[in-house]
């Protein structure tokens, strides 16, 4: 059987954009490789930093994104994440550059997610930055601008270490600042029936948040393993394994 080639590297089918940075990546992390049970292609872009990100303005350095992206592409990647859910705004820019599928926010789940809750309930988001997170932000994710969004820029460090790139972190005190978060979210909007975490260094803490809450967590992990199943269906084996037979 001839097998077709066309790309360098093989098995990988996810590139993640990386915001260039210090601090510390633990397991559940998007820029942690351990967290992915798949493998993935990592790239950074240079000079974008969580701060000029989040508090800056990302369509300033949208060509850095298509041009690292485009090297993840000619790499061998079938499609492109990001690390950042304030890139929404590059969407349409990089899905019309780059050919491939385009994931560049965990805010893109918004949408579907609201049409698996019950009647009357709606998503709420918790963000590294609530102040920040604008309409322009939510609307090129496709997010309904009344949907409840709450930050953790006051809790204990998350923000302040995050977007500050500190070269170490206290994880318990983040995980604290995310579930007061999460608790003020669903008590001041009782009509919150699920949660999408938009940064992704949130990830470790969904567990904790589900308990906390009751409520289904989204994140970019769930987003970017439903990206993958896509770009890399499954093959199951044709026969029926069954001792009964």
């Amino acid at each position: 059987m001839t097998t077709r080639g066309g790309k360098t590297v093989f098995g990988a089918s996810v590139g993640i954009l990386m915001l260039e940075t210090q601090f510390p990546r633990i397991p559940g992390d998007i820029g942690n490789a351990l967290t992915w049970p798949f493998p993935v292609h990592f790239r950074v872009v240079r000079g974008a930093t969580p701060d000029n990100i989040v508090r800056g303005a990302p369509l300033d350095r949208v060509q850095d994104f298509i041009d690292a992206a485009q090297d993840l592409v000619d790499m061998g990647c079938d499609g492109i994440t990001t690390n950042c859910g304030f890139l929404s705004l590059l969407q349409g820019d990089m899905a019309a550059a780059l050919g491939v599928p385009v994931a560049t926010s965990s805010l893109m789940q918004v949408p579907l997610v609201e049409r698996l809750l019950p009647p009357g309930k709606r998503v709420g988001i918790l963000t590294v930055s609530a102040s920040t997170l604008t309409p322009d932000h939510l609307k090129a994710a496709g997010v309904a601008l009344d949907t409840p969004v709450l930050g953790t820029e006051n809790g204990r460090v998350f923000t302040r270490d995050i977007l500050g790139d500190a070269p170490e972190i206290d994880f318990e005190a983040c995980r604290l600042d995310l579930l007061d978060a999460a608790r003020e979210l669903v008590q001041r909007h009782p009509d919150v029936g699920g949660i999408v975490l938009e940064c992704t260094n949130m990830v470790p803490y969904a567990a904790d948040i589900r308990a906390a809450t009751c409520l289904p967590v989204w994140s970019i992990y769930s987003f970017v393993s439903w990206f993958q199943a896509g770009l890399m269906p499954r093959r199951f084996s044709g026969g029926i394994d069954d001792p009964r037979w």
